[in-house]
This record gives C-alpha cells, sequence and structure tokens, in this order.
C-alpha cells in the first residue's frame, strides 16, 4: 500500500521521461563544460542534475504497474539506491573512487539478485561466459595501468559486473517466449549498457582520455538504469 501510494503521487510517464532526458542533459553539459581545478556554476548544474535524474528512474521503477513481481521490484529499487550514492560519491571534489566501486559493487550485486527471482545462476552458460570474457579481456587490458591499491578491489568489481550482465543475458534467453519477454529484454539491455558505460569510465580514467567522456559515460549510465526500470513492469506496457 505505501508503494501504491508513492507511486501515485509521481509525475506521469511522459513527464517523468521528459525530466529524466533534461536533468542527464544538465548532468553531462555540467560534467563537460566545467573548469577543471575551479568550482563553477557548471559544477553545480552536474552535483544538483546527477543525483535527481537516478531520483527520478528510482521513482519510475517504484510507479511501475504491474511489476514483475514484489520482489524482482525490490531489489532493483535496493540497487538503484545503491547506485544513487556510487553518483555522490564519484562526483565528490576529492577522490572517492574506492567507496563509489564498493557502492555500485553492491548495486550490482542487487541486479544480480533480482534476475534470480525467475532464472537460476548461469543456466545458460554462454551468455555469461561472454559476459566474463568481456570483462576479463577488458581487466587485462587496463592492468598495467591500474594502481597496485586498486587490483583486489577492480578484479572483484568485473567479476560481479559481469556475472550481473551475464545473468540478464541468462534471464532473457531463458524467457524469450514468454510472459516475460519484454521485462528481460529491457534488463538485459540495461545491464549490457551498464558493461559499457563502466568500460568506458575505466578506459577514461586509467588507461587514455577519452573524447567527450562525460557524454558517452553518463549517456550509457542513464540509457542502462532507464532500461532496467522498464524491465520492473510486466508484458510490456508503458511504465
Amino acid at each position: 500500500m505505501a508503494v501504491s501510494n508513492a507511486a501515485a503521487r509521481l509525475p506521469s510517464p511522459l513527464w517523468s521521461d521528459v525530466a529524466i532526458a533534461v536533468l542527464a542533459v544538465g548532468a553531462i553539459a555540467g560534467a563537460s563544460l566545467g573548469a577543471t581545478g575551479t568550482t563553477d556554476g557548471w559544477h553545480w548544474l552536474h552535483w544538483v542534475c546527477k543525483p535527481l535524474t537516478t531520483l527520478l528512474i528510482l521513482g519510475m521503477t517504484l510507479r511501475a504497474e504491474p511489476p514483475v513481481s514484489p520482489r524482482y521490484r525490490r531489489w532493483m529499487v535496493v540497487g538503484m539506491l545503491f547506485s544513487l550514492a556510487g553518483d555522490v560519491f564519484l562526483m565528490l571534489p576529492q577522490d572517492a573512487f574506492v567507496p563509489g566501486l564498493v557502492a555500485f559493487l553492491i548495486a550490482h550485486a542487487c541486479f544480480i539478485k533480482a534476475f534470480l527471482d525467475d532464472s537460476r545462476f548461469a543456466e545458460r552458460p554462454l551468455g555469461m561466459l561472454a559476459c566474463v570474457a568481456y570483462g576479463a579481456l577488458n581487466l587485462w587490458a587496463l592492468w598495467p595501468s591500474l594502481p597496485a591499491a586498486l587490483y583486489a578491489p577492480v578484479v572483484v568489481y568485473v567479476l560481479v559486473l559481469a556475472g550481473m550482465g551475464g545473468q540478464a543475458v541468462v534471464r532473457a534467453r531463458r524467457h524469450a517466449a514468454d510472459a516475460l519477454t519484454r521485462s528481460s529484454q529491457w534488463a538485459m539491455t540495461g545491464a549490457l549498457l551498464f558493461m559499457l558505460s563502466d568500460t568506458l569510465l575505466a578506459w577514461n580514467r586509467f588507461r587514455v582520455a577519452l573524447p567527450l567522456s562525460a557524454l558517452w559515460v553518463l549517456a550509457t549510465y542513464y540509457a542502462a538504469l532507464w532500461c532496467l526500470a522498464r524491465s520492473v513492469q510486466r508484458s510490456g506496457q508503458a511504465a
């Protein structure tokens, strides 16, 4: 009842999507245009818009009706709350990369838990193996550039991230032709976009400066969260 009442107070789907898009653009513009080494209006725009975008996507998750299951929605909500914490850690002026990494690691574990609500871990292993191989290849390429203090946390993070993407693919294959087809397809798209976003973030931070990095990293990140939010609703109805 509490979730239903909260959902009723949230904006309509169209206005929610428009607001998400506007705030995402603000977050990207603020990150892209802020002057290095200073705190200016662009930085403030980024600091305001970045968490607000995630909050609106969280609201989209809460209002999705009917949900795949209460448990699936619950774990998605918890995962997005930890993603919100990761947003805050990674946008702080001081370096809080490790706390942000831990927050997103927990978020991915929550998403895995959601996917396991209606699928078994790695029951169709090819998708899982492909995601793990992708993660291992990126880790191998980035390894010479990683600080030694980050070896262990990054390895654990890559394994959990790859597991999240892999389980989303497993779930999509399991539900390829049933009532959860649309949910599983949205979830798989979101999980793979999350892997892409984190890949871009890691390469930009540790290997080579990417042109317009904030655009690519944040655009794929918010698209990932939006797709995961869409996956909460059963039968492909508008979220």
